[in-house]
């Protein structure tokens, strides 16, 4: 063989081995450098009993996975070690496939986006807390007892939350009372007696960062959207006299346990209207068993599509569960989507679920049409608005463009301005893209100075801000517009009115 041919062959072989090699490679490219995201490692039971085994076990399985020390430190958010065992970590798709077949995982579960559910209601079901033999005289309004809220925080300066007639703080307590941004440990006492946050989680799911102008949160246990501190008030808020809705329904407030003190658990946050990730709300699980709460209260979860009866990825059947193992007794709220069948969230049979039912109150507002004649609706409007002498005018009649059907529920951009001038405006729910609220707002966009909504029955009220509108049902609003149509001339005449009687318990006051 010439040197020419050995040279042409060995140049050829190393081709190859070069090509084979970056193909090799290509091929062992480092899992890390796929996209991350948080996964939640479930382990079942603690199989150890010092947490601090615990979490040296989880980081151990982790380095393991990645390679070293340093990686696993980077990578896990929580070691979940009081109550049950596992761990949530930042792993790419393959990393978590991976970790799936280790022994000892129970499921890898990718972290989810939790959604929040939202005085007179425990006497209408029968808790009175002025009469004897009651569960609520015979608990002794809950004293000594702990009620662990997991959800948006508190607003510790309530009137709900004040402290003199409570007991001592129970000696079985472990829990902190965790500083922050506007919260600290004065924002304790007997009735609140300990809270934590806990944002890693959802920080890590949503990319945003708790900081600047973009967001009104508080980068503690407090409370900016409201939902934790009503939870926590109806579970276990002192008695506050006088309590009302911008003087409606004023009456004495409690929550059902109000000599109970409360533990806060915050995992909910404000992007922009409660988010709480799967990670977070798991460890708040986890550090409630670990201080020592008696009830759990939870008015969070998924929305359509549900999960099962009870599923795997179900971060709250499986911290519930481990809970009630622990003898705490979890309260899971049903959710929003009812009132339709098949749409309860929260039924895993450990927990115990709690709907909406109805109540026994009403907030009433007289309609005196020009012909005397009185008919009744709802509002919740409290402003004063001279109404007296207004004309009653139809949607139909005023629509923009009389060839559509926007006008008839009053869509956005419906309604002619200049017929809709001064008038109050009766509109018929015919979608469920529209409610009384976007109705008032396309009224008063028109010009108008009142909305009449007719829609199906039912107990919920919106409020209009400070445009008045009254809820009828369809009966009612068809008596109203029969009159329209018989009282009305083509010119449309000022010769319907609204006449606000002030003698009744109307709630449009003149």
């Amino acid at each position: 063989m010439d040197t020419n041919s050995r040279n042409w062959r060995w140049q050829r072989l190393a081709q190859m081995l070069l090509a084979s090699a970056l193909l090799l490679l290509q091929n062992s490219v480092p899992i890390s450098a796929e996209a991350s995201s948080v996964h939640i490692v479930y382990m079942g039971d603690k199989i150890y009993q010092n947490p601090q085994l615990t979490k040296k076990y989880h980081h151990k399985m982790l380095s393991s996975l990645l390679g070293s020390k340093e990686a696993a430190k980077d990578s896990i958010l929580y070691s979940y070690k009081y109550g049950f065992s596992g761990f949530a970590a930042r792993l790419t798709k393959h990393e978590a496939e991976a970790i799936a077949k280790f022994p000892g995982v129970v499921s890898v579960i990718p972290n989810g986006i939790h959604k929040l559910h939202t005085t007179r209601s425990w006497d209408f079901i029968g808790i009175h807390h002025s009469t004897s033999e009651t569960a609520l005289s015979n608990s002794n309004l809950g004293e000594g007892a702990i009620i662990g809220v997991i959800d948006t925080g508190i607003w510790p300066e309530s009137a709900s939350f004040n402290d003199e007639a409570m007991g001592e703080i129970p000696p079985r307590w472990k829990g902190v009372c965790q500083v922050g941004e506007h919260f600290n440990s004065t924002n304790c006492n007997k009735k609140i007696i300990g809270a934590r946050w806990f944002l890693k989680g959802i920080t890590d799911q949503t990319k945003k960062l708790l900081q600047g102008n973009n967001t009104n949160e508080y980068l503690s246990a407090r409370d900016a959207i409201g939902h934790g501190t009503h939870t926590a008030s109806t579970a276990a808020g002192y008695f506050v006299g006088n309590a009302n809705y911008r003087g409606l329904a004023s009456g004495l407030a409690r929550g059902g346990a109000p000599l109970a003190h409360l533990a806060i658990y915050k995992t909910c946050w404000d992007f922009p209207i409660g988010e709480c990730s799967g990670a977070d709300i798991l460890k708040a699980f986890d550090k409630a068993i670990h201080d020592g709460v008696d009830v759990l209260t939870v008015s969070l979860g998924f929305s359509i599509p549900l999960f099962s009866y009870v599923d795997h990825r179900d971060v709250i059947a499986i911290g519930s569960f481990h809970a009630t193992a622990k003898g705490i007794t979890v309260v899971c709220s049903a959710g929003n989507s009812g009132p339709l069948s098949q749409t309860i969230t929260n039924t895993a049979p450990w927990i115990i679920t709690v709907g909406a039912t109805t109540i026994d109150r009403a907030f009433p507002a007289a309609i005196t049409l020009g012909n005397n004649r009185t008919l009744w609706g709802q509002s919740i409007d409290t402003g004063k608005h001279n109404l007296e002498s207004v004309g009653l005018t139809y949607s139909e009649r005023i629509a923009l463009d009389p060839s559509d059907n926007l006008a008839k529920d009053c869509q956005s951009g419906s309604l002619n301005a200049t017929m809709t001038e001064g008038k109050i405006v009766l509109c018929f729910s015919v979608s469920d893209q529209q409610d009384i609220v976007s109705a008032s707002v396309t009224v008063k966009e028109a010009g108008g100075v009142g909305l009449v909504y007719a829609q199906y029955h039912e107990d919920g009220l919106n409020q209009c801000g400070l445009f008045p509108c009254i809820k009828v049902d369809y009966e009612t609003g068809t008596q109203i517009l029969t009159y329209i149509r018989r009282s009305s001339k083509p010119e449309f005449s000022q010769d319907c009115y609204w006449k606000m009687d002030i003698t009744t318990s109307c709630v449009f006051l003149v």
